[in-house]
């Protein structure tokens, strides 16, 4: 994947429905390689799909963040289990490095949120853990 890949890429993930005429004018090439290129990408696994975001999405659960989660031994999966049967919990993943997992969080009220949070740290197995609301969302 090279630099026009990458800025492609990146123009699809700000407007998945950009106009490859767009798409073109912005990147500065020709319709043709736009096309081209995105075929590509499809073929080979980097473009997955395209989706919409809805505004139920976001604003059905406006306090939104991140708990990133350290595990003591090896409860990894029972921990994933236990955050994806809550539904204030909207994916989980497992990372490299300090975290274990990060979870997707989003809740009606910060009263909500704070009282998810107490109950993923209540989790057998969590040793540690350190939350991140966003403040805004740009796309």
């Amino acid at each position: 994947m090279d630099d026009l890949d990458k800025r492609l890429l990146a123009e699809l993930r700000q407007d998945g429905r950009a106009p490859i005429s767009t798409l073109a004018a912005t990147l500065g090439v020709t319709r043709a390689t736009v096309r081209t290129r995105m075929e590509r990408l499809q073929e080979t696994g980097e473009i997955q799909g395209y989706r919409a975001i809805l505004r139920s999405d976001v604003a059905g659960r406006p306090v939104r963040g991140i708990i990133l989660i350290q595990i003591d031994g090896t409860g990894t999966r029972r921990i994933s289990h236990s955050l994806t049967a809550m539904p204030e919990v909207e994916a989980v993943h497992s990372t490299h490095g300090r975290w274990d997992l990060v979870a997707e969080l989003g809740a009606e009220t910060l009263e909500a949120l704070d009282e998810t949070l107490n109950r993923i740290r209540q989790i057998d197995g969590i040793s540690r853990s350190e939350t991140n609301l966003f403040l805004s969302t740009r796309r």
